[in-house]
C-alpha cells in the first residue's frame, strides 16, 4: 500500500473495525462459482450473435436503463445474466458483505474517488459495489486483456458504474480503457486501486498533475509491488493457483495430469500452489527458480530443481510463475516436444515471449477459444494457451472465497487510508499490519463453524501479546 504517513493504525473513529465479528451464519451453500459462470456463459451465447460480438465495442453507441453511456463495454443488454453472477459471489463473500453491512451507514469512504484497475470478475463487482455502499465514486478499467466477463462489466454499467472492459481487448484498447477511465472533465481521483501497476505509472506519466491530488494507493499485486518497492509476497496467491491451474489446464486441453512431465518456472507463493496441485494430481513435478532459499524450499517438498535448458526437451507442460520477463524464449519454444503445453500463471503476459512466435514460418491454428496451435515448418506444434496471459483468469474460474480475503483487504486498506489525518502517512510503501490481516482472516472463520480459542489474561502476560492480538510481529511469515 501507499501511503502518505508512518505505520499504519486503525483510525479512531473505525474502532469497531478492531473487534472480533460475532458469527455471520452457517457454512454457505450456494453453487460453486465455477458451474454458474459456466451455466450464464451458455445462456449469454445464445443471447447474444455472431454479428454484435464482432464489433468493437468503442464502435457502439450504448446506453443504460437510466440514459448513462459513460461506460464502454461488450453488450450493455447482458447486465441480466451478469446480475446473477454478481449474486452468486456474494454468497461465498460473507465476510466483505458484512464489512458492507457494518460500515454503510457511516459512509467511511463519502468524498472518495476511487479510480480502479484490475479483473472485471463478479467479485470484483461485489467489491466495487461494496466501495460505493461505503460512500465512494469508482471508475474502473480492467487489467488483463482476456480476464474480463463481459455480462459482469455490463451489470456493473447498467448499475451505473463507468467501466471500460471487455474480453479480448487489443493492446490499443487496453490503454485507450485505461485513459477513458481516468481522464474525464470533472472528476479528479484521490486514490487508486491498482493490480500490476500500470494505472499508477499511467498516472504518473501522463497525469502528474493528477498524480499528485492523490491521497493514496492500495496495490494488491505482487508484481505491482515490486514496481513500487520490494515488498513480501501476497499471501493468497497460494490457495488461488493451487485450485485454478488445474481448472484451466483441463478446461483448455481436456488433458489427464497423471504421469505428466511439468516444470514449473518460479517456487514463489503462485509456483508453489501449481507445484502442489499438480503433484497431487500425480504429476511429475520440475522446478526452475532464482532464490536460493525458494530453491531449497522446493527442494525439501520433493521437488527435482532444475534449468529449464534441461527439461525443456522432455516435459509435456510448462508453466510459467515469476512475473518477470522473457522466462521462456523462443530458443526455449523451438526445443519443447511435439504437443507441448505452454502457459503462464504469474502476472503479465511477457513470460513467455510470444511476440516471437509471430514470424512466417510458423502456422498459428486456432483449436478453440483460448487455445492456439502454434505450428513449425517440420510439423511439431506447440500448445500456447491464452496467447501467453494468465491460464486462471483467461481460461478458468478462481476461488470467490479466497478474492473475498483480498477484496475485504482492500476495503479496509482503502477506508484506512482515506481516513488518516493528514500528514499521517509519508510518502512511502507499508505493509498491511498484522492487526487488519487477523481481522480479515477473522471475519471468515464463520464459513467454516470455526471457533478461535481465546487466550487468557495469563496466558498473554505471558506471551507479551494483548488478548485481541495482533499475535505475530510483522516480520513473521505464515
Amino acid at each position: 500500500i501507499i501511503q502518505e504517513g508512518g505505520q499504519i493504525q486503525f483510525a479512531d473513529q473505525k474502532q469497531e473495525f478492531n473487534k472480533r465479528p460475532t458469527k455471520i451464519g452457517l457454512r454457505s451453500l450456494s453453487r460453486s462459482i465455477s458451474q454458474s459462470s459456466t451455466d450464464s456463459y451458455s445462456s449469454v451465447a445464445s443471447y447474444t450473435d455472431s454479428s454484435d460480438d464482432e464489433t468493437s465495442p468503442r464502435d457502439k453507441q450504448q446506453k443504460n436503463s437510466k440514459g448513462s453511456s459513460d461506460f464502454c463495454v461488450k453488450n450493455i443488454k447482458q447486465a441480466v445474466f451478469g446480475r446473477r453472477e454478481i449474486e452468486i459471489a456474494e454468497q461465498e463473500m460473507s465476510a466483505l458483505m458484512a464489512l458492507k453491512k457494518r460500515a454503510q451507514g457511516e459512509k467511511p469512504l463519502a468524498g472518495a474517488k476511487i479510480v480502479g484497475y484490475t479483473h472485471i470478475t463478479a467479485q470484483t463487482a461485489v467489491l466495487m459495489e461494496t466501495l460505493s455502499a461505503l460512500g465512494a465514486q469508482c471508475r474502473w478499467a480492467a487489467c488483463n486483456f482476456y480476464s474480463t466477463l463481459n455480462e459482469v462489466a455490463a451489470a456493473l454499467a447498467e448499475s451505473g458504474f463507468p467501466v471500460f472492459a471487455w474480453k479480448g481487448e487489443s493492446e490499443d484498447d487496453f490503454w485507450w480503457c485505461i485513459d477513458r477511465c481516468v481522464n474525464v472533465e470533472g472528476w479528479q481521483p484521490n486514490m487508486i486501486l491498482d493490480d500490476g501497476g500500470a494505472l499508477t505509472h499511467w498516472i504518473y506519466k501522463k497525469y502528474p498533475n493528477m498524480f499528485k491530488k492523490i491521497k493514496g494507493i492500495v496495490e494488491e499485486n505482487v508484481t505491482g509491488v515490486h514496481r513500487l518497492y520490494q515488498l513480501s509476497k501476497k499471501f493468497n496467491n497460494l490457495y488461488c493457483c493451487r485450485e485454478s491451474i488445474l481448472d484451466g489446464l483441463k478446461k483448455t486441453t481436456d488433458m489427464m495430469f497423471g504421469g505428466k512431465q511439468v516444470v514449473v518456472c518460479g517456487y514463489g507463493e503462485v509456483g508453489k500452489g501449481c507445484c502442489a496441485a499438480l503433484k497431487a494430481m500425480g504429476s511429475i513435478v520440475y522446478v526452475t527458480e532464482i532464490d536460493p532459499i525458494c530453491a531449497l524450499q522446493a527442494c525439501i517438498d520433493g521437488f527435482q530443481l532444475v534449468k529449464l535448458n534441461g527439461v525443456i526437451w522432455q516435459v509435456d507442460i510448462v508453466t510459467t510463475c515469476t512475473g518477470n520477463k522473457n522466462v521462456v524464449t523462443r530458443e526455449h519454444l523451438g526445443h519443447m516436444k511435439n504437443s507441448c503445453i505452454v502457459c503462464n500463471m504469474g502476472h503479465s503476459n511477457t513470460e513467455i515471449d510470444v511476440t516471437s512466435l509471430h514470424t512466417p514460418e510458423l502456422t498459428w491454428e486456432r483449436v478453440r477459444s483460448q487455445v492456439d496451435h502454434v505450428i513449425w515448418t517440420d510439423g511439431k506444434r506447440i500448445v500456447l494457451l491464452a496467447e501467453g496471459h494468465l491460464l486462471n483468469l483467461s481460461c478458468s474460474t478462481v476461488p470467490t472465497f479466497v478474492l473475498s480475503i483480498t477484496a475485504t483487504t482492500q476495503a479496509l486498506a482503502l477506508i484506512e487510508l482515506y481516513n488518516a489525518p493528514e500528514g499521517h502517512y509519508k510518502q512511502d510503501v507499508y505493509l498491511l499490519p498484522k492487526k487488519m490481516d487477523e481481522y480479515v482472516a477473522s471475519l471468515h472463520l464463520p464459513t467454516f463453524d470455526a471457533h478461535l480459542t481465546e487466550l487468557t489474561d495469563e496466558q498473554a502476560k505471558y506471551l507479551g501479546l494483548h488478548k485481541n492480538g495482533p499475535f505475530k510481529p510483522n516480520y513473521y511469515r505464515y
